[in-house]
């Protein structure tokens, strides 16, 4: 995996702190470590729910964004251009389309 969930450190800790506390108290160490790395994980899909939203948004933008550009530009290619006009608009759209998915 790239990044630790827990540093190496922590986990170290918590074993040296079972050692010198005995098996007794293994079950509270244990759920102690266990309960960091769930927020830690909790915390990274937060933030990749949140990153997910933000290119949805994006995605959205862009696509209203082609939208209200292709209208006035379809209209003058037909009007001035005619039919080779049309597919050259078509053609760029494509192209801004293809460039904003990535």
């Amino acid at each position: 995996m790239g990044e630790e969930l827990v540093p190496r450190d922590e986990l170290r800790a918590t074993i040296e702190a079972r050692k010198e506390l005995g098996e007794e108290a293994e079950p509270a160490l244990i759920e102690a470590f266990v309960d960091r790395i769930e927020k830690e994980l909790s915390k990274r899909q937060r933030e990749s729910e949140q990153s997910l939203r933000r290119k949805r948004e994006h995605q959205k933008e862009m696509a209203l964004g082609r939208m209200a550009l292709s209208i006035p530009l379809f209209a003058l290619a037909a009007i001035f251009t005619g039919l080779a006009g049309v597919i050259v608009v078509c053609a760029a759209l494509a192209l801004i389309a293809i460039a904003t998915a990535r």
